[in-house]
């Protein structure tokens, strides 16, 4: 019986290369962290929390103003294998993109196994739609919009990227650049690591929601970024997504953030002079 798992990788290895908390053995103290600076935007920014775009109790959206009007709208989607997290403790990057003029809408989604991944695919693209028709009130520019996400999030914004927007009566170009970080584009992996216990991941969703079965739609900039000490198996993930859209017309940048591993790549993001959130600033146009 051969060792190999997956991807050349032996099984004993797949955990480490495709699981962030085992390769990464700090994370419940770099996410209380986060969560902690999260919590503390929460208290102390303007903010329209917990408003609602669909009708499950998750299905709601954070929405903090820049200190401009009809500024452009960082949507972002939050990570955790679709199987955990929450936009409640993923804020802490938000003061450094209102602070130079960008508005912000953190989206909830409702979490695997009480859904698919198929379901989540959905509820992201429907808050996207919900943003696009209703931010104008709350200060947002609707024609500038633009869609980040990490981890599963990275996932989510390749598959909003691939949605055909016109057939929600919208136009097709809503999104006008994203940024994919740490994405988990290869859902046939997934079937191998233990998180499936939680994810029930099969061929079926695998295939339905695979990044590389359906290519981005949109015609804007995408930023694929992964953190430079993240195990290879995740960073071909990235290297592999980036080449996939390059060469299919897309518009794209590849950035390693050196030293950065999965759960550092939010102090990144909360940098404004880290080369990720100027490479974010430079799409957005701030």
């Amino acid at each position: 019986m051969s060792d190999l798992g997956y991807k050349n990788f032996r099984r004993d290895e797949l955990e480490y290369q495709y699981n962030p908390r085992v390769s990464v053995p700090e994370y419940p103290q770099l996410a209380r962290k986060r969560s902690d600076e999260s919590r503390e935007v929460r208290a102390t920014h303007k903010s329209w929390l917990n408003v609602s775009y669909g009708r499950s109790p998750r299905e709601v959206l954070d929405i903090y103003p820049a200190g401009q009007p009809a500024s452009p709208v960082l949507v972002y989607i939050h990570g955790g294998y679709w199987r955990s997290g929450s936009k409640d403790d993923n804020c802490n990057f938000v003061p450094a993109f209102t602070q130079h003029g960008a508005s912000v809408a953190l989206l909830e989604y409702d979490l695997c196994p009480n859904v698919t991944v198929t379901d989540i695919v959905r509820q992201t693209r429907a808050a996207m739609a919900w943003v696009y028709r209703n931010i104008a009130r709350y200060g947002g520019d609707p024609s500038k919009l633009y869609v980040s996400g990490h981890s599963a999030g990275g996932h989510l914004t390749a598959m909003a990227l691939a949605h055909d927007w016109e057939k929600e009566g919208l136009p097709g170009n809503i999104i006008k650049g994203a940024v994919a970080s740490s994405g988990v584009y290869d859902l046939d992996m997934v079937i191998h690591v233990s998180a499936n216990e939680q994810i029930r991941m099969t061929p079926e969703i695998a295939r339905e929601n695979n990044p590389f079965l359906h290519p981005p739609l949109a015609v804007c900039p995408l930023l694929v970024t992964v953190g430079g000490a993240e195990p290879e198996g995740w960073k071909q993930m990235s290297k592999d997504y980036f080449q996939f859209c390059e060469d299919r017309g897309a518009v794209c940048e590849y950035l390693e953030v050196p030293g950065a591993n999965h759960y550092t790549m939010s102090d990144h993001l909360a940098d404004a002079t880290s080369p990720l959130t100027q490479a974010i600033f430079r799409q957005m146009g701030l």
